[in-house]
This record gives structure tokens, C-alpha cells and sequence, in this order.
């Protein structure tokens, strides 16, 4: 085992954790948000990526490429809000339901199983080749990074509007919700189209990075995207903003990416990465679940107005 290939790795592992982020964020969305445990992103990710490297070899700009690739995204997010909400399909169900109509999909999008784009040939925003870059206009795990910090910005000013709030009142209690006057309905399916659109946008970016668009590069996308939140809300529970959670999500992929090649380094058999990561995340969602039923719990006070009052006299 050399040390050196394993530092040499690290700079790719660091930019495939900030991609792999933005696609941690959507998941976190759905699943923390909306309270929405959504298949689609297995699809909507190489729907991103497909989208992407077509629409580029077809002559268009990488910006718009990307943009189209995103929207692409929403919709299918839109269709599995639609199959859920509209025709009363249980989310789990709708979300496995897009998914295996968007294998067929992307697979018309490319016009073939993998689909590559040539650096040399194409402008492309990011790319592997570009890790070590000088440029920093041109540097990949800059220009991820300043994007992953742009969408956590956007992401947190537009969940404190009250469209956002919403979203948020709809995941905690969807009926309060709606005795709120909400449309939870709406509030699904828009928070499914946000989530997969930015999922989309993170295929595009690592169909660049990798050099080709694959109809299974989404495959295991939702395992990687929640081992990287629960991992994020363990090493990072001090992040109480809604901000910092976003961000310690884009940590939680870096952590996991770091993880990955180190257990690649130690020359672990690669075919079980995959067993290993749902372990890993089965063992983090067990983990709230076992410890209020086996640890005690502390005793609470009691809260009366008498009480409530002498406190504050006591202060």
C-alpha cells in the first residue's frame, strides 16, 4: 500500500464528495423537509447527466446545457409529485415508478447505454482533468465548491419565504398544514421537483467531471445521498442552522467519498463498497430508533405556572 497514491487520490475524492453533495442536498429535501423517502433521484441523476452531454454535443453553451439538464430534472420530479398527490400513489411507489419509466428515457435521450464527451473537443465546466488546474477560474474542485456555497445560499433564503415555510410546515405536520390554509399537495410536489432538479444538476456536473453520460450512473444514488446526510447530522450535530445542516450534508458526502477511497486503498474487495455503504447507512437510521428504547431517558421536569414563576424569581 503506498500512501502517496492514496494522497494523490484525495483532490478527486474532495471533488467527487462536493458533486455528490448537491445531489446529498435534494435527497436531504424529500427526506428530511418533506419527510419523502423519493426513488426518483436514481433516475433523475443520469437524466441530468444525459441531458447534459447531448444537449452540449449538440452545440449548445455548458450553462444552458446544465440549466436544461436541471429543469429535466424538475419535471420528473413533477411526475412522480403527480402519481402521488393526483392519483393517491404512496411516495415510495411513485418515486420507484418514475424511476423505472426514466430507464427507458434516458436511454432514448442518449440514443445508446453510455454516452462520452471529449475535454478537448468541448468546453466543459468541470472535469477531472482539471482538479489540479492552476487556474482558478478553471480549477474543478473551486468552481463545485463556489456553486455547492451559491445553492446552499439560495436554498436558505428561499426556505425562510413563506412559500419555503411552506414546504417545511408540510414535512413537520402536514395536517397543522393544512389547517393552516397550505396546500400540501402543491407544497410535495414542488419540494419533489426542487429536490430531483437539483439532483439532475449534479448528474450534469458529474457527466462533465467523468467524462461521459451512463444509464446507470444513478444507480445506488439514493444510498449514497443518505449515507452522506446521516453522516453529516452525526460528525456534524452542532450545526443547528438550517444553513449549516445543508452544509454539513456536502461534508457528509466529502467524509464518504474519503471513506471510499481509502477503503479502495486498503485493497478491500470493490464489489462489496456497495454492501458496505447500505450497512453503514442502515446501521445510522437504527441508531435514533435504538437508542431511545435501550438508553434511559432523562427524567422531565415538570413545567407548572408556580414552578415557572419561582424560577424566574430565583434568576
Amino acid at each position: 500500500m503506498n500512501f502517496v497514491s492514496l494522497l494523490n487520490a484525495m483532490p478527486g475524492a474532495l471533488a467527487q464528495g462536493l458533486i455528490w453533495g448537491i445531489t446529498a442536498i435534494g435527497i436531504y429535501i424529500t427526506y428530511k423537509v418533506l419527510d419523502i423517502a423519493d426513488l426518483t433521484v436514481d433516475g433523475s441523476l443520469g437524466t441530468g447527466g444525459a441531458v447534459c452531454i447531448m444537449m452540449m454535443m449538440s452545440g449548445h453553451n455548458v450553462y444552458v446545457s446544465m440549466l436544461v439538464a436541471m429543469i429535466a430534472g424538475m419535471l420528473t420530479g413533477l411526475v412522480t409529485g403527480i402519481f402521488h398527490t393526483f392519483m393517491g400513489i404512496p411516495a415510495i411507489l411513485a418515486g420507484i415508478l418514475t424511476q423505472l419509466g426514466l430507464y427507458s428515457v434516458n436511454l432514448k435521450i442518449m440514443g445508446k447505454s453510455n454516452q462520452a464527451i471529449n475535454v478537448d473537443k468541448y468546453d466543459l465546466m468541470v472535469s477531472l482533468r482539471y482538479i489540479k488546474n492552476v487556474a482558478i477560474y478553471q480549477n474543478t474542485i473551486l468552481l463545485v465548491a463556489l456553486v455547492v456555497i451559491i445553492l446552499i445560499a439560495v436554498l436558505y433564503w428561499f426556505f425562510g419565504t413563506e412559500l419555503g415555510s411552506s414546504l417545511r410546515a408540510t414535512g413537520c405536520n402536514a395536517g397543522m398544514a393544512r389547517a393552516q390554509g397550505i396546500n400540501t399537495d402543491f407544497a410535495k410536489v414542488l419540494g419533489l421537483m426542487i429536490s430531483n432538479g437539483l439532483v439532475a444538476f449534479s448528474g450534469s456536473l458529474l457527466a462533465q467531471y467523468q467524462g461521459f453520460a451512463d444509464i446507470n450512473m444513478g444507480r445506488g444514488c439514493i444510498v449514497i445521498g443518505l449515507a452522506a446526510v446521516i453522516i453529516g447530522e452525526a460528525v456534524f450535530a452542532f450545526f443547528h442552522n438550517f444553513a449549516a445542516k445543508l452544509l454539513a450534508v456536502t461534508l457528509g458526502s466529502v467524509i464518504y467519498y474519503f471513506v471510499y477511497n481509502v477503503v479502495i486503498w486498503l485493497g478491500i474487495d470493490a464489489d462489496l463498497l456497495k454492501l458496505l455503504s447500505a450497512i453503514v447507512v442502515a446501521i445510522f437510521l437504527a441508531t435514533p430508533y435504538l437508542r431511545s428504547k435501550y438508553m434511559p431517558k432523562k427524567a422531565v421536569k415538570k413545567i407548572t405556572v408556580d414552578n415557572m414563576f419561582s424560577e424566574l424569581e430565583s434568576r
